[in-house]
């Protein structure tokens, strides 16, 4: 057993994937968690469903995938309350410029900003992905620097080739790279 699967075997995390071009890797990161014991649910935010399917994750995690706000249910709940409460961890990969400065905000227009302020309690771990401009933008580095005081952790973002072309820092940390970090909240 690795240890990554020792320590987060039983773990309940919420993966929060938001509207970046590195919505591709969240599905491996998925599969990685669920196969190191971790009960991963995720939250797709609208831009990320133009990316990636809710049925992928939902296949790799065998676990509900949650992707409005206001879905209605049989059973009265407040899912945003309902799946931070439920959490032992909430990772959000990848962490594009608009969710980290609706997290810094506390602004809460989205399912996935409105848990994120449910949850401040909760470990929360980001994994940055947008272009280089963008993360080195001062409101970027802000909103991180927010964050980091409110002791939200980060891994990444990597440097390497960019989805629009160019070189520089902005890729979303290698899911095993998550993983890692992941694992280090619990040990």
């Amino acid at each position: 057993m690795t240890a990554e699967r020792s320590v987060l075997h039983g773990k309940k995390i919420v993966l929060g994937v938001a509207g970046g071009i590195a919505a591709y890797k969240a599905a491996d990161l998925a599969s990685k968690l669920t196969a190191a014991g971790g009960l991963t649910r995720t939250i797709l935010t609208a831009a990320a469903q133009k990316l990636i399917t809710a049925k992928t994750f939902e296949s790799l995690t065998g676990q509900p995938v949650y992707t409005d706000l206001w879905s209605s249910s049989e059973d009265f709940c407040i899912g945003h309350i309902q799946t931070a409460e439920w959490a032992d961890v909430l990772v959000v990969a990848p962490a594009t410029a608009d969710i980290l400065a609706k997290a810094a905000l506390g602004l809460c227009d989205d399912l996935l900003s409105t848990t994120l302020c449910a949850a401040w309690e909760k470990p929360i771990l980001m994994a940055p992905a947008m272009n280089s401009r963008m993360w080195s933008n001062p409101a970027t580095q802000q909103n991180v620097q927010v964050l980091r005081n409110r002791h939200v952790r980060f891994v990444g973002p990597a440097s390497g080739r960019l989805a629009c072309g160019t070189e520089g820092p902005g890729r979303m940390a290698e899911p095993a790279d998550i993983l890692s970090a992941l694992a280090e909240i619990f040990q």
